[in-house]
């Protein structure tokens, strides 16, 4: 196997990862339009709103790094 497959494999499975996490997680408050939700400062209902956010973008990066690295390993071929 060589480089370029290695790329297509884990680039997949990233994709896949990410996709799954997308489907589940909200979208990220920084990317809503319209009324976002907040709450007080310290409060336990805030400390869940930033790991949702931080869920979201992290399937975000998953199926953007996935996508690049099937790209490329499709494209160095």
């Amino acid at each position: 196997m060589t480089t370029a497959d290695w790329f297509i494999i884990i680039g997949l499975g990233a994709l896949w990862l990410g996709a799954l996490i997308v489907w589940v997680a909200p979208r990220p408050r920084q990317l809503r339009s319209g009324v976002v939700p907040t709450a007080p400062k310290g409060s336990n209902e805030a400390f869940m709103l930033f790991w949702l956010d931080q869920y979201g973008w992290l399937g975000i990066s998953l199926c953007s790094a996935g996508l690049s690295a099937a790209g490329y390993g499709v494209w160095s071929q």
